[in-house]
This record gives C-alpha cells, sequence and structure tokens, in this order.
C-alpha cells in the first residue's frame, strides 16, 4: 500500500485498531531451522482449532494456550532496487515476528523511497520471545483494521514501537550478542535525540529500567530458504519511569505538529 505524499526522511506511523483471526492455525518445524536445526529426526506439525471468540487454542497433553495475535511482518520498502525477502528484517522492518505487535499497538517505520509502500502480512495467533522452532500458531485474520499516519521528516533510524506501556527498540545482527549491542546502540541514540537525556544517561538507564528481550533466534540455514533472517533483540522502555513532560516531548518528537514545521 503506497502512503501519499510519504518521502524519505518521513516516518509511517501503523496503528493495529482490529484483528480477529480465522478458526484454525498450526506450529511446525521442518528439519534444519530454528535453535535446534539439527536436535530431532522428524518434521513436526501441530494444527490447532480456536474457540468461537478467538481467545484461546488447545495444545497437547491437555495443555490450553491464551490467543495474543499480531502481525509478524510490517515493512516499508527498503532502499535500492534488489528485491528483499519477505524473511528477513532491518531498519525497514519486515519480518520483525515482535508480540507487541497486536491490537493498540504502533510500529513508526522509516521512509526511504517516495510512498513508502508498506506491506503487511503473516498473521500469528500467539508467540513467545525468540520463537525459538521458528514459527508461532500461524494463521490468518478474518477481520483486520490498520489505521495508517504519516509524520513528515522524523530522523527515525530504525523501527520502533509503541504501546500503551512504553517503546520498543529492535537490533539486527548475526548474532544475538551482536543484535544486543546495536539495539543498545540503537536505545540509546534514540532516547538522547526524543527524550533528551545525555547518552551516558540513557546507557545507565537501560541497565536499571529497561528489560532487553530476544525477539527471534532465527535460523533457516539448512534449510531450502536462501535468504537466512537476522537474529534480532528487542528492548522495552517502560513509559512509566519518565515524567510527564519528557513522555509529552517523546510524543512530540515521534509526532510532530504539522504546524510547527
Amino acid at each position: 500500500m503506497e502512503v501519499a505524499g510519504a518521502e524519505a526522511g518521513d516516518v509511517i506511523e501503523v496503528s493495529i485498531t482490529a484483528l480477529r483471526t480465522i478458526g484454525w492455525g498450526w506450529n511446525s518445524f521442518p528439519l534444519g531451522v530454528g535453535a535446534l536445526p539439527h536436535d530431532f529426526a522428524e518434521p513436526y506439525l501441530h494444527y490447532f482449532t480456536f474457540d468461537d471468540a478467538r481467545t484461546t487454542a488447545e495444545f497437547a497433553h491437555g495443555i490450553t494456550l491464551s490467543m495474543a495475535p499480531f502481525l509478524g511482518v510490517v515493512a516499508a520498502e527498503p532502499a535500492g532496487e534488489q528485491p528483499v525477502s519477505a524473511i528477513v528484517s532491518g531498519g525497514y522492518g519486515g519480518n520483525l515476528v515482535l508480540r507487541d505487535l497486536g491490537v493498540g499497538s504502533h510500529l513508526f517505520l522509516p521512509v526511504a523511497k517516495p510512498g513508502g509502500r508498506v506491506w503487511i502480512v503473516d498473521v500469528h495467533a500467539l508467540q513467545g520471545d525468540g520463537v525459538v522452532d521458528q514459527t508461532a500458531i500461524e494463521t490468518a485474520a478474518e477481520g483486520l483494521d490498520i489505521r495508517y499516519d504519516l509524520h513528515k521528516q522524523v530522523p527515525l533510524r530504525g523501527p520502533l514501537g509503541e504501546t500503551g506501556q512504553g517503546w520498543i527498540v529492535i537490533g539486527f545482527a548475526g548474532s544475538l550478542d551482536d543484535a544486543l549491542v546495536a539495539c543498545l546502540r540503537e536505545l540509546i541514540g534514540w532516547l538522547s535525540a526524543a527524550a533528551g537525556i545525555t547518552g551516558p544517561e540513557a546507557y545507565a538507564l537501560a541497565s536499571m529500567a529497561v528489560s532487553f528481550r530476544v525477539t527471534q533466534y532465527a535460523n533457516q540455514t539448512g534449510s531450502a530458504y536462501t535468504s537466512v533472517p537476522p537474529k534480532a533483540v528487542h528492548a522495552v522502555i517502560p513509559k512509566s519511569v519518565f515524567p510527564a513532560d519528557i513522555r509529552d516531548r517523546v510524543a512530540r518528537w515521534l509526532r510532530p505538529d504539522p504546524a510547527a514545521q
């Protein structure tokens, strides 16, 4: 979907306002993928039937899972002319598999090309941080409402999530160690710019109050895929630790008043 008026340097805010899945889903791992690509001799597949309210999924041995649907892939067209696989992710978004992107969430994506050209796929009914076998409860949507807002000239370098409780910064790399470092550096740079605190203060705050979580342990080198997705770590920054004036400053940084530009 093209966003009218979007130009390089702008930000598209993607807000999920409603999401209802279809009545079934599945989890699987083929051989050669996930955090344990060689530990199992046979591929795995399990189908789920959801309740009518789309709130629970029954697993094996009487285990009941509470559904928390979200969008796995949300992206704005990246820079360059080469095709980009839908299973990879980066500064443009992509296959984020960030389970926080459910109803009520917002994802800010930097625009690299005129029009932005946002694409959205990959509905998940439930997923834990890390998505270690490479799939969530995969499903589809029978109802989905999304709002798109264009914010002009916001110097955001990568995808940034927002929920009612916090802001979420993501780092990508070939290893979890490097992904954490990338995430931390992105957090320090963003908090310094948006909240007006110094780099050393942001580094210290990250150690005291921010949770760093494994977004995905992507590993598809033993599969038929030709693109290897990066590993990702995300940082959850709690809004509650900031006074109202800093929260307001961050809100204005993300959503600047057009009249003030």
